[in-house]
């Protein structure tokens, strides 16, 4: 059998501890107690002011403009006043190189006093950069077609006209695209429910209750 130690000594000013019981489990060590780091509340996307030869171009050749330039999560983009979305894109295309729009696409808050972000995201391939611009659009309003500065554009928009209801001016042809022409709504706003449908169209055309 394993030779038993014999205990330590009591510190000074410690009574000494009482003898165990024959056979008793000697008692664990008491953990120190930690505190729970506080959860910070989460916060949305807030950018931080962005400057840099891009916005300093901008604001030289636009200075009636209110260019709003910022940068989140190392992304740089520009809120832009919906009135000028087609001179600003125009420059940026011919001048500042951003030949691509990779995409074009909108955000519904409807909470804010301009419903609508319409969002276009460029590419330059001789600056191997990014640049997304951003254009408030209330409910009730339109904005100018970009299709004459990028021609990919065209569905794009359509898409967005058909999903959010969005309207761009002077579109070549603006109707639904990925919806029936008859269809009642726009799928990706916030008030139109998940499992929401136009029970009318699917009643007269597929001839049944629901789609669902």
């Amino acid at each position: 059998m394993p030779e038993e130690k014999p205990p330590e000594p009591p510190k000074p000013g410690e009574s000494p501890a009482a003898p165990a019981a024959p056979g008793a489990k000697p008692a664990p060590e008491a953990k120190p107690h930690l505190e729970k780091p506080a959860v910070a509340a989460p916060t949305g996307p807030v950018g931080a002011p962005w400057s840099g030869e891009i916005v300093e171009t901008l604001k030289s050749t636009f200075p009636d403009i209110a260019i709003q330039p910022f940068a989140y999560l190392t992304q740089n983009y520009l809120l832009l006043p919906r009135e000028s979305i087609v001179p600003v894109a125009m420059f940026l295309k011919t001048e500042l190189h951003f030949t691509l729009l990779a995409d074009l696409t909108a955000a519904d808050y409807p909470k804010k006093e301009k419903r609508f972000e319409v969002i276009y995201q460029l590419y330059s391939f001789s600056r191997n950069e990014r640049l997304r611009l951003k254009v408030p659009v209330g409910e009730q309003e339109s904005i100018e077609s970009v299709v004459p500065v990028w021609s990919g554009a065209d569905w794009m928009e359509r898409e967005v006209f058909d999903m959010f209801g969005i309207r761009f001016e002077h579109h070549p042809n603006l109707r639904r695209i990925l919806l029936p022409e008859e269809w009642q709504g726009h799928p990706l706003r916030k008030d139109y429910g998940i499992l929401q449908q136009d029970t009318k169209w699917v009643q007269e055309n597929l001839h049944i209750e629901s789609g669902q």
